[in-house]
């Protein structure tokens, strides 16, 4: 394996994770800016106000967008185990 296959490797891995995580976290940045104008405009300053929403946002997010996750983690894990001969080399 050559620095450059490591490298890329690497880089390939963390991409998957950040197009992966996008969708939960989008939904969860967004349902928070929505319940900090909420409670920015009602002075309501409760600090379990913003979890609930978030938690069943993001787990609905992962719920909708799983079949797509699990899609792309195994097409990533596929190709992997596919070439593995050449990464031996």
């Amino acid at each position: 394996m050559t620095p450059e296959f490591v490298i890329g490797f690497a880089r390939q891995s963390i991409e998957l994770a950040l197009t992966i995580s996008l969708p939960m976290l989008g939904i969860g940045l967004l349902v928070g800016v929505a319940i900090s104008m909420l409670q920015a405009a009602t002075q309501i300053q409760e600090m379990t106000l913003t979890f609930i929403p978030k938690i069943v946002s993001i787990f609905l997010a992962l719920l909708f967008a799983f079949p797509w996750i699990m899609d792309k983690m195994t097409s990533f894990t596929r190709d992997l185990l596919m070439n593995i001969p050449l990464y031996i080399r």
